[in-house]
C-alpha cells in the first residue's frame, strides 16, 4: 500500500453528507494505554465509522512523514476494521508551542524528541516542528483537519492578580501569532486546517479570547475551531451561540458532555483542585447525553451552518466504565443525526401560515 491521498480508508470532512449520513468517530486520546489495533477493534465492534486518531500514542508523525511502510501499516489497521479517518489530533505537542512555563507537566506528555534536554525555548521550537510534521502527516493520509491545542503564554495570569498590565496580555497574543503563523504557513501549504479546541489553558478559551485570537492572526483561513461544548458550559458560554457566531470556522466536532451540579455555596466553577469524579466539584464530565449540554439545539445549529463533517465522541467520564460508556455514546450521537427536512415538508409547513 502506497502513501497516496486516495486511500479508501481516508476521507475529507467536506465529503461527508449532512444529517443521518454523517460519520460518528471515536477520539483515541483517552485510549492511549491501548494499542491502535485494540482501539480500532473495539470501535468497530461498537459501530463507529472511524477514529479521530491521536498523534503520539497512535500515530508517530515523524515516522508517518518519513516511512511509507509505517503509514501503510497504520492505514491497514483501520481498513481491516472497516474504519475511516476524517481528522487527526495533536493536542499535546500543540500545547507546548506557546506555554510558559514549560515544566514537568510537559515532560510527562510530549514526545521524547520534543522534550529533548528540557530547555524551555527548545521545547517550544521542537513542538512547533512537530505540528508542522502533523500537517504533513494529515495530507499524506488524505485528511483535511488537525485538531489540537495552542498553549498560552498568558493563561497563568487568568485571575489578573497580582495585577497584570495590559501590555503583558498584548505581548502574549503577539507571542501566539509569532509562533503559530509559521506553523500555519505549513498547514496552508498542505491544504489542511488547524481546528483549535477552545479550552481553558489555551490562547482562545472563551468567546472574547477567541475573537482576539482570530484578530491577531488576521483571520487567516488555516486557523479554525473544533467545537467541543464541555468546557464552555462551566464557564457560562452558550455553545449554540458559539456555533452560529463562528460558523465559517467550525471544521470539526467533539462530543463531550458536562454536568453542572446544583449550587451549594461551597463548590466553585474552578474545581478547587479536586480530582475528576469527586462529588464535591461543581461540575464534571459525564456520559454523552446525561449532562447539561443542549445537544438538540446544538445539532440543529450545526445543521443550520451546513456542518457536514464527522461527529467525534471524546470519552472522559470518571464515573462510568469506558467500555460501557463509549459503546453507548455512538447510539446517542446517531439519535441526534436526522435528515434535513424535504422540500415537500418545507412547502407543507409554509402553507400553514
Amino acid at each position: 500500500m502506497t502513501a497516496d491521498t486516495d486511500s479508501t480508508t481516508t476521507a475529507a470532512a467536506s465529503t461527508a453528507s449532512p444529517g443521518a449520513g454523517q460519520p460518528v468517530t471515536l477520539f483515541t486520546g483517552q485510549w492511549a494505554d491501548l494499542p491502535l489495533e485494540e482501539v480500532a477493534r473495539l470501535a468497530a465492534s461498537w459501530g463507529y465509522d472511524g477514529l479521530e486518531v491521536a498523534c503520539g500514542p497512535h500515530l508517530d508523525v515523524q515516522r508517518a512523514v518519513e516511512d511509507d511502510a509505517y503509514l501503510a501499516e497504520r492505514r491497514e489497521i483501520l481498513e481491516r476494521n472497516g474504519l475511516q479517518v476524517w481528522a487527526i489530533s495533536n493536542h499535546l505537542s500543540g500545547q507546548a508551542v506557546c506555554d510558559d512555563p514549560i515544566d514537568f507537566r510537559h515532560e510527562a506528555f510530549v514526545p521524547r524528541r520534543v522534550w529533548g534536554d528540557g530547555d524551555a525555548e527548545g521545547v517550544r521550537q521542537r513542538a512547533a516542528e512537530e505540528m508542522r510534521l502533523t500537517a504533513r502527516t494529515a495530507r499524506r493520509l488524505g485528511v483535511d483537519v488537525v485538531v489540537g491545542f495552542t498553549g498560552s503564554k498568558i493563561w497563568p495570569y487568568v485571575a489578573q492578580f497580582p495585577p497584570v498590565p495590559a501590555s503583558v496580555m498584548d505581548a502574549g497574543y503577539e507571542d501566539f501569532a509569532r509562533r503559530w503563523n509559521p506553523v500555519l504557513d505549513v498547514f496552508d501549504g498542505e491544504g489542511v486546517r488547524f481546528a483549535h479546541e477552545v479550552h481553558p489553558s489555551e490562547i482562545a478559551y472563551d468567546y472574547w479570547s477567541t475573537v482576539r485570537s482570530l484578530e491577531v492572526l488576521e483571520h487567516r483561513d488555516a486557523f479554525a475551531f473544533n467545537w467541543d461544548p464541555s468546557h464552555m458550559m462551566w464557564q457560562g458560554i452558550d455553545p449554540v451561540a458559539f456555533i452560529t457566531e463562528f460558523a465559517d470556522r467550525i471544521v470539526h466536532v467533539d462530543c463531550k458532555d458536562t454536568r453542572l451540579r446544583p449550587a451549594n455555596g461551597r463548590a466553585g466553577v474552578l474545581g478547587s483542585h479536586l480530582p475528576w469524579g469527586d462529588p464535591r466539584r461543581s461540575w464534571d464530565f459525564v456520559s454523552t447525553g446525561r449532562g447539561d449540554v443542549p445537544w438538540e439545539d446544538s445539532f440543529r445549529a450545526l445543521r443550520a451552518i451546513g456542518y457536514a463533517g464527522p461527529i467525534s465522541v471524546e470519552w472522559e467520564d470518571a464515573g462510568m466504565d469506558r467500555l460501557k460508556g463509549a459503546a453507548e455514546a455512538v447510539g446517542f450521537v446517531r439519535s441526534l443525526l436526522w435528515d434535513r427536512p424535504t422540500a415537500s415538508f418545507d412547502a407543507a409547513f409554509s402553507s400553514q401560515d
